[in-house]
């Protein structure tokens, strides 16, 4: 990571992804309250649909005005359950939230500055965006501590959990491209120790 007599310093960014309730946003609290600066795609991918928002007139036009609220803003449940049942329509929705979601990451990226960042992407696997980050950490947990975990947490049905499961990429697929793994299948408490020595390990990539 070192940089060029004149040139500004690379801030290494580090991608944080998993699994649904797998323990993504409780792991990118820790390293934020170490330092790290964290920037959430969640909250991007809501951002950009604010209205007025132009991505919102997209979805809009695509999906049909049904999709919006009576005071103009997006239905996600309703969105959710469309594009939940119906794969292609899910690829347009991404063709229509990606692009900006990815510019919006650069422009934040560009400006967040830290000993390196850390850019939460539940979807790495889903986009293939994993070769844009200097290292990819994967929240791992089983699919029976998930499911138990989304049916406390979201009341979800035992058929429905199985069905979100289902709907993101495999395990095996996250840890295939990952380079650093938290394991996230017991209590919380044993977070923090995993946490403290990536950070540790992230910060001496941060070093000229």
């Amino acid at each position: 990571m070192a940089s060029r007599p004149g040139q500004a310093r690379k801030v290494p960014r580090i991608a944080l992804t998993g699994g649904i309730a797998s323990g993504k946003s409780t792991v990118a609290r820790l390293f934020a309250a170490l330092g790290a600066k964290l920037i959430d795609t969640d909250q991007i991918a809501r951002d950009i649909v604010a209205p007025p928002s132009p991505v919102l007139a997209l979805i809009a036009a695509r999906f049909g005005p049904g999709i919006l609220t009576a005071d103009g803003a997006l239905d996600r449940a309703k969105l959710r359950q469309i594009v939940f049942d119906d794969p292609a329509a899910r690829l347009d929705l991404e063709s229509l939230t990606h692009p900006a979601i990815r510019a919006e990451v650069a422009r934040q990226s560009a400006t967040a500055g830290g000993p390196y960042q850390l850019v939460a992407i539940p979807l790495l696997v889903e986009t293939g965006a994993a070769e844009d980050y200097e290292r990819v950490l994967v929240v791992d947990a089983s699919p029976e501590v998930q499911l138990a975990r989304l049916m406390s947490r979201d009341g979800a049905t035992p058929h429905a959990a199985q069905r979100a499961l289902a709907a993101q990429a495999t395990r095996e697929a996250r840890l295939a491209i990952a380079d650093d793994v938290i394991d996230n299948s017991g209590d919380v408490a044993a977070l923090a120790p995993q946490v403290e020595a990536l950070h540790h390990r992230y910060l001496k990539l941060a070093q000229p």
